[in-house]
């Protein structure tokens, strides 16, 4: 699996305000920024995450996913000076 192909599986089921992935095809890291992660806490963004991988987190095609998931507020106020 590239970077692309997972941002696309990701971005695909789960609206991104912005989306950035990276990795060596196995082990992946993601900064993911979705209004859909309002109200939730961290283990739930994850979940929602990973639902969106569905088997390919199960058969192993990725491997790990480290992930900091964030609204569209928490983003913004992050990238205020």
């Amino acid at each position: 699996m590239t970077a692309d192909e997972l941002r696309s599986l990701i971005a695909s089921s789960l609206p991104c305000d912005h989306l950035e992935v990276d990795g060596d095809g196995r082990h992946w890291s993601a900064v993911i920024v979705s209004a859909e992660f309002a109200g939730l806490r961290r283990i739930q963004r994850h979940q929602k995450v990973y639902a969106t991988l569905g088997a390919r987190m199960q058969n192993d095609e990725v491997h790990a996913l480290s992930m900091q998931t964030f609204t569209p507020e928490e983003w913004a106020a992050l990238q205020q000076p």
